[in-house]
């Protein structure tokens, strides 16, 4: 197969490109174009190994969604060329894929961000930047140290990195998988795990996360059903991240569930046994930010919290035009939607 450098043009190198023995073809900070695009081809270069500049950053107030689509679409970029060769291209993910992700992710309006990151059309690779995202809020509310966040950001954004070796007719599958496909999409993990284990030079917690972010700490999880401490803390965030995402986004079997039923089964522990102390973090964030937001009612109507009742935060006090209503006592009226 003819490798394409066209996607290159006009793009300035972040490194020097060296040919097979060394020898300098380009050097870094060189804008490319059709003269040294053309050398690369004589020389065998692999134009998946060519790092360039990210684009110059977005304005931190600007909506993320273009941000996001566009990471999603390097996403299945991604993985389209790990069915062609196999090979993780590190270097390039963690200069130009990562930063977009961290950049998302320090967005100041927590709703807009969810919003925009939730996935409603094509599941896959929305879901790898969603979880990406929000296991990076987390970090960062955890306060990890710099170089932990980073490493989190890219054990998340590729967490899912095993699905390349899933038939797409699985992945895709509207209705319920027979217990033999389900078996093979659980796989996932284990192949995540043998594709980043080959990789040179990347950190065996982003392999972990791969492998252990569908184990739960009781042991309800797989593949290797492991319990509390068996479990990387990397792995435990973004399984936290992993299920919040799941169920708030439009997938090939579900709609997304309203606000109300995703804190609801998150605090119940419906998805096995999570890290309590980080599904209490990201939730208490999100309802806390709900404070003084437009919300949409079980009943159709439009209210403004204006007080969250920390007995029972996810019935506050809302306004309806004039009106107070005190969701506390009208318990059949739920939050489904944040509008803004």
């Amino acid at each position: 197969m003819k490798m394409s450098f066209e996607h290159l043009s006009g793009k300035k190198v972040k490194f020097d490109i060296v040919n097979k023995n060394g020898a300098v073809l380009v050097p870094a900070d060189s804008v490319l174009n059709s003269d040294t695009l053309r050398l690369l081809q004589q020389h065998e270069v692999n134009p998946f190994d060519v790092v360039v500049h990210a684009e110059k950053e977005a304005p931190a107030h600007e909506s993320p969604s273009k941000l996001i689509q566009e990471a999603a679409q390097y996403s299945k970029h991604l993985f389209d060329r790990l069915n062609y060769d196999r090979k993780v291209p590190l270097i390039e993910i963690k200069n130009q894929f990562i930063p977009v992700v961290r950049q998302i992710s320090r967005h100041p309006d927590l709703f807009e961000l969810f919003e925009s990151v939730k996935a409603k059309d094509e599941y896959t690779h929305q879901h790898n930047i969603g979880v990406g995202v929000l296991s990076t809020m987390i970090g960062q509310w955890l306060n990890l140290e710099e170089s932990e966040l980073a490493l989190l950001s890219l054990a998340a954004t590729l967490h899912d990195i095993g699905k390349v070796r899933i038939p797409q007719e699985l992945l895709l599958r509207p209705g319920k998988l027979t217990k033999e496909e389900f078996e093979e999409m659980k796989r996932h993990t284990i192949y995540g795990y043998e594709i980043l284990k080959g990789t040179i030079g990347l950190s065996p917690r982003v392999m972990l996360v791969a492998l252990q972010h569908h184990e739960r700490l009781d042991g309800s999880g797989y593949p290797l059903h492991l319990k509390k401490g068996e479990i990387d803390f990397f792995s435990q965030i973004v399984a936290v991240a992993d299920v919040f995402h799941a169920i708030s986004s439009r997938r090939p079997y579900h709609d997304p569930m309203p606000f109300y039923k995703v804190v609801t089964l998150m605090r119940q522990g419906s998805f096995g046994e999570l890290n309590p102390e980080i599904v209490s973090l990201l939730l208490d964030k999100f309802i806390y930010a709900m404070l003084g937001r437009q919300v949409l009612l079980s009943d159709g109507r439009v209210a403004e919290v204006i007080h969250i009742n920390s007995f029972d935060d996810l019935h506050p006090l809302v306004k309806i035009e004039d009106s107070l209503l005190d969701l506390s006592r009208n318990r059949d009226i739920q939050i489904v939607q944040i509008l803004g």
